[in-house]
């Protein structure tokens, strides 16, 4: 009896079953400028390129409706693609929805959904065009695919990087995987004690890093003021460990960053001490900050330098010399993904 192997898909992740299907995708016309494997694809459009990019959010997987608002869903499902766009240094001009519904949902609660997916469509200056909707038997599934636009010698891929550039992070990082934790928490206190109240309200922060994350575009216009166009960039969905090995990989490069100059507000370092989780751990391990990551040329440092919200982590170096944190210390360590894992 022939003896057929099961290869579970946890065994190779997501990315390499990404890498795996890639291997069977042929590209057949030549206006698909860049396919699988960056934040968005690239298709040639006359003097221009459009990027596309969706993401799927599934309920019980990427979100809990149970401390999730349906209006802060949809924002955060318009916010997560139009992330995907900025990491191409792209600008977002469409998008589509499509929705596939259990019975327990009501025609208010899609308005609900809708209000969120409409606001976020105005803060980031898009339309919605189209999309879909279908029954589920499983609860709410949401996806979204991002239509970008930008010049050609505009755009940011993950490969790109050269040794010695500066590696640079926006905003802060670790707050929304802290915020996970606070909202997991207190629903498991609800849940045994339906009369007990949340405690929420000293967690404002961080709870909202996870709600309701905000796409950098305002990162993207001002680099388009300086004229600065990053070597490589990508954003920080999985984990900055996780989307330095990225570009590492893409660019074939090895990088050295310095936890002193890792960005944490505050209130996500208290609050990870108070859960006894390490901030640093969670600020190179915790997904969902939708913050950007990109590599400059040296040249480019003083159009930066005192940008309040680029903060300037590390540099790129030969791929031998691996992937390094240099600690508070000056020891230097082996850096580790240990990132959202999707199987």
């Amino acid at each position: 009896m022939e003896n057929n192997k099961r290869t579970e898909i946890g065994e190779l992740g997501e990315f390499g079953l990404i890498d795996h299907l890639n291997k069977s995708v042929k590209i057949k016309n030549s206006s698909t400028f860049k396919g699988i494997g960056d934040d968005a694809a690239v298709i040639e459009a006359g003097n221009h390129v459009k990027v596309v990019t969706t993401d799927l959010l599934l309920e019980g997987v990427h979100f809990d409706l149970s401390y999730a608002p349906l209006q802060h869903v949809g924002f955060k499902a318009v916010a997560v693609n139009v992330s995907d766009v900025a990491a191409m240094n792209a600008i977002p001009k469409q998008i589509t929805v499509s929705i596939a519904l259990s019975n327990r949902f009501s025609v208010e609660a899609v308005d609900a959904l809708y209000a969120g997916i409409n606001a976020a469509a105005e803060h980031y200056g898009v339309d919605v065009i189209g999309g879909d909707t279908t029954a589920s038997r499983s609860g709410l599934v949401i996806s979204i695919t991002a239509i970008g636009e930008a010049k050609k010698e505009e755009l940011s891929y993950r490969y790109g990087a050269k040794v010695n550039d500066i590696i640079c992070a926006t905003g802060d990082l670790g707050g929304a995987l802290v915020g996970l934790q606070i909202l997991e928490r207190e629903k498991q206190v609800f849940m045994a004690n339906p009369d007990m109240k949340p405690d929420l309200d000293k967690y404002t922060y961080v709870t909202g890093r996870q709600l309701k994350p905000d796409a950098r575009m305002d990162i993207i216009h001002e680099l388009r003021e300086l004229g600065v166009v990053p070597t490589s960039m990508i954003d920080i969905s999985d984990g900055l460990a996780s989307e330095l090995f990225h570009i590492c990989k893409a660019s074939n490069l090895g990088v050295t960053i310095y936890e002193d100059k890792l960005p944490i507000d505050k209130q996500t370092f208290d609050t990870a001490v108070e859960l006894n989780m390490d901030p640093i751990t969670c600020v190179l391990n915790g997904g969902e900050d939708y913050e950007l990551l990109f590599t400059i040329d040296q040249k480019d440092f003083k159009k930066l330098e005192k940008h309040a919200d680029i903060h300037f982590i590390g540099h790129t170096t030969k791929p031998e010399d691996g992937k390094n944190l240099v600690t508070k210390s000056g020891t230097v360590v082996e850096l580790k993904a240990q990132g959202w894992k999707h199987f």
